[in-house]
């Protein structure tokens, strides 16, 4: 009893010595728990205000210009901004949780040294092993950043092509010409062809023979590209006139005239074909003939051949008389 007495005391006491540092232990840790969480929680939607106010004001400058507009989709910038904001808040929470995390290991009296030396020699190690992601998630963070490409974009990334469908921080999804769905690591793509930003040029090669009145060849297919530039939807697809370049080349059986057009992006291909079609019933109307290599070729070999025949023929009836003479 005695002992137990004792030990009760110096217990006692012990508290009574050291209860006002405990005290002013907690209230620390409370304190800077409350400051992390009050800190973290007024940052976080800072960014998330900053990143609205950023894409209100895309959305009134976007407005007020069509063309930027047709090109940037809302799909595409709210994607975007979603990523920015993720990576953002992310960054923000690690730094003060980890602070705070730090700040109340310090005050719970343990050395801070060998943990944050255990924890550098930990983080080189996962650096090393898992540099693949983190080569993918910094390739992502600047593709996002720089807006190299966004939703709804038909890219060329190298090996495939195709439409993006989804923009993650590790993965890029396309869609392909097949129907097909690419998954990308960011980390992998070296080279980013955007074929959506900007515009599209569609250019048409224009055969026809070397005989032909080359200034009745210009107006036909001038007339062919008005006419298209009034009609829809083309006139919206078109963003300039029609224009004929010129020669392209010249041959003594054929000239090549090239003819160009800027078209939005993405949409230069039909553009293409609708032009060649009206530029094709032009030349029909006014009589020109437009020809091509195989047509060219195939009326040489025929000429050769018949060449072959008369001459073959001449022979033998220069021939028979002769013979005739002779008996």
């Amino acid at each position: 009893m005695e002992d137990a007495q004792d030990s009760a005391l110096g217990f006692a006491g012990w508290i009574g010595e050291n209860w006002t540092s405990w005290l002013a232990a907690g209230l620390r840790i409370l304190l800077i728990a409350v400051i992390a969480i009050t800190l973290r929680y007024v940052i976080r939607r800072s960014i998330t205000r900053l990143i609205k106010r950023v894409n209100r004001r895309a959305e009134a400058a976007d407005s007020a210009n069509a063309l930027r507009g047709l090109l940037v989709s809302g799909e595409r910038r709210r994607q975007r901004s979603q990523a920015i904001g993720s990576v953002l808040r992310s960054i923000a929470s690690f730094v003060i949780i980890g602070t705070a995390l730090l700040m109340v290991l310090s005050d719970l009296g343990i050395n801070l040294a060998p943990l944050l030396a255990s924890a550098g020699v930990a983080g080189v190690a996962l650096g090393f092993g898992a540099r693949d992601i983190v080569t993918d998630l910094l390739a992502g963070i600047f593709m996002l950043l720089e807006d190299q490409y966004g939703v709804g974009d038909r890219v060329d990334v190298g090996e495939v092509s195709g439409v993006v469908l989804e923009i993650g921080l590790r993965v890029t999804q396309l869609r392909g010409d097949g129907g097909e769905i690419w998954y990308i690591r960011n980390g992998e793509i070296k080279r980013v062809g955007n074929l959506s930003q900007g515009w599209a040029t569609a250019a048409v090669d224009v055969q026809v023979r070397a005989g032909e009145d080359l200034d009745e060849v210009r107006s036909a297919i001038v007339s062919a590209g008005q006419e298209l530039g009034k009609s829809e939807p083309w006139d919206e697809l078109l963003w300039e006139p029609v224009e004929v370049l010129g020669l392209d080349s010249v041959t003594l059986d054929s000239m090549v005239i090239r003819v160009s057009a800027k078209t939005m992006p993405g949409k230069a291909l039909g553009v293409e074909r609708e032009l060649r079609w009206r530029i094709k019933r032009a030349l029909d109307s006014r009589g020109i003939e437009s020809v091509d290599e195989e047509s060219l070729a195939l009326e040489a070999a025929r000429a050769d051949t018949d060449a072959a025949f008369t001459g073959e023929s001449g022979r033998n009836g220069g021939q028979v008389p002769l013979q005739k003479a002779t008996k």
